[in-house]
């Protein structure tokens, strides 16, 4: 699968912005890696485990009655892991030190989402994808076919008995 430069070039900056950053994985809702920027980390499945959190924390959310989520964050004793929804299909997970600034971190990594999100949308734009060649139907409209419960039922009854 080919990276779009601009993704890259997007989580690049993210780390230039947050110098705390050890790795950022963007990842499709399914878990698969879409992009990273992960060193010593293994993206693939930094990706499965996000999007599985992700996942259990959108149930949390709807379940609170808390509308869409956002972001989730992780704090453990040597740092934080943040995911963010990156669009309905899509999620960037960040992995800071524990020094950390959390707010910075919320800062950038939510502005390097709006960015991405507008990469992505541009990449699925229908200009963009080779049209789909036309088909000539039939030339006759095919048999219509009459399911067995809007028979009369005389007829169902010859078919039993015989």
């Amino acid at each position: 699968m080919t990276v779009d430069p601009a993704v890259l070039e997007e989580l690049g900056r993210l780390r230039s912005k947050v110098p705390e950053l050890s790795g950022s994985v963007l990842a499709t809702a399914d878990g698969l890696v879409v992009a990273h920027d992960s060193h010593g980390m293994e993206p693939d499945t930094l990706a499965a485990l996000a999007a599985a959190h992700l996942a259990l924390a959108r149930r949390f959310a709807h379940a609170v009655n808390h509308g869409e989520l956002r972001e989730s964050v992780v704090e453990c004793d040597g740092g934080y892991i943040t995911s963010y929804a990156a669009g309905p299909n899509a999620l960037l997970t960040v992995v800071t030190s524990g020094d950390a600034n959390l707010a910075m971190v919320h800062l950038e990594a939510r502005r390097c989402v709006r960015r991405l999100i507008r990469i992505m949308a541009l990449e699925a734009a229908p200009q963009m994808r080779p049209e789909i060649p036309t088909q000539a139907g039939p030339s006759t409209p095919l048999a219509r076919r009459t399911p067995m419960a809007t028979l009369p039922n005389v007829g169902r009854r010859r078919q039993a008995a015989g």
